[in-house]
């Protein structure tokens, strides 16, 4: 026996062994039998990750690393392990949290859940606390053995915004700050576009495409390029709109609930029909002008949250562009094309979708209003505003 445990060497040895013989094992099959070994391949990762969060924990509280030099874990990672900044910080934070979390630690272990479920459960543990995530720890993990990673990851951030909204609105809006859109110079022919936006920039986007990307008889183009041909024609037909913000806009579903709408605490967040959650504000933003958004409600919830679909009626908008004429913030002057109309006292709160209740606000402005805490007052001609805790009258005023 002695002899047969030397031969095999360790675990590790046997394990690259039998990936020596894999591709030449997995060759062999039909196409008709791959679908199993595939599964079975993916299980053997995620379980081979678990393996190797423990052993990242063991390192991490040892320092080890540094004997090698590294200033860090995930500096040691990057460079022994051929893992991007990112892949690095993501498994030490993975290791970090999994050990409170000992119900996540266990189904990973057991290939019950994958490696991009314990990486929205740890990213969720960091945001609000792994003492948080361990109350309702079996409820997640009975919706991650249920669920692909991106439906999951709608549930863990409900799950966040429900638990601490202010924190999931933090994050939101830390994720805008970060946007960014950038068109390189031409090369070869070629244009290079580089960007990141936030969950509802994103969504914006992918909706006002939609139209445009359904592929043609004997279409020969891929999927990217069919994406970048809807967004040439976007621009095209976007160069031609009217200027005064009248036209149609992209239409965004947000799935929210009443107490989303109306701000209520431990509500969950909003849902982006296609992928992604946005905060309470923002629900809150888009009920102001739904002629760029419908919210839609389940069951009983319906017809409350569908009122908050209706479009400003046309004649109000021309009224409310007429008085207005441009974005009314004080020092902006984006014109109509830019501008949603917003409701003073907003109609979440009850606030009347009349030209007295209403204004014109660039969408930069509309989610400072919303998102960031802005308040912002009409006395007379005059437009004041003040960031959060201060009150518009004591602010330097624009008049119309």
């Amino acid at each position: 026996m002695a002899a047969s445990a030397d031969r095999l060497g360790t675990p590790l040895a046997r394990i690259k062994a039998a990936l020596d013989d894999l591709p030449r094992w997995l060759s062999g099959l039909d196409d008709v039998s791959l679908g199993e070994p595939l599964i079975e391949i993916r299980e053997v990762i995620d379980r081979s990750e678990s393996v190797f969060a423990d052993g990242v924990r063991r390192f991490d509280k040892s320092g080890e690393y540094k004997a090698d030099g590294a200033l860090s874990l995930t500096a040691w990672l990057r460079w022994k392990c051929k893992l991007s900044g990112g892949a690095a910080m993501e498994r030490v934070e993975i290791a970090r949290q999994l050990e409170k979390l000992p119900q996540t630690g266990a189904a990973f272990a057991n290939g019950d859940v994958g490696y991009q479920h314990v990486a929205v459960l740890a990213r969720t543990a960091e945001h609000v606390g792994a003492a948080v995530v361990r109350k309702e720890e079996g409820t997640l993990l009975q919706a991650a053995q249920t669920m692909d990673p991106g439906q999951f990851t709608t549930v863990a951030k409900n799950f966040e915004h429900r638990v601490d909204a202010a924190g999931a609105l933090a994050e939101a809006n830390r994720a805008y700050e970060r946007r960014y859109f950038h068109i390189g110079e031409p090369q070869d022919g070629l244009v290079r576009v580089d960007g990141l936006l936030d969950a509802e920039g994103g969504a914006t986007l992918r909706t006002a495409l939609q139209p445009f990307m359904k592929p043609v008889k004997d279409d020969a183009r891929n999927y990217g390029q069919r994406s970048v041909d809807a967004l040439m024609e976007l621009c095209r037909q976007g160069s031609g709109s009217r200027r005064d913000g009248a036209g149609p806009r992209p239409q965004l579903i947000i799935r929210a609930s009443l107490d989303t709408l109306a701000g209520t605490r431990g509500a969950p967040a909003g849902e982006l029909e296609g992928g992604g959650t946005v905060p309470a504000e923002t629900v809150q933003r888009y009920a102001c002008d739904s002629a760029i958004s419908r919210i839609t409600g389940e069951s009983e919830l319906e017809h409350e949250l569908n009122h908050a679909s209706r479009t400003l009626p046309a004649s109000t908008r021309r009224a409310l562009e007429a008085r207005d004429r441009h974005c009314v913030f004080p020092g902006c002057a984006r014109p109509l094309n830019w501008c949603d109309g917003h409701h003073l006292v907003w109609w979440t709160r009850g606030g009347a979708t009349a030209l007295p209740n209403l204004a014109l606000l660039c969408r930069p402005h509309h989610r400072m209003v919303h998102e960031e805490g802005w308040s912002l007052r009409r006395l007379g001609a005059e437009w004041r505003a003040a960031p959060p805790g201060k009150i518009p009258m004591r602010l330097i005023t624009r008049r119309e």
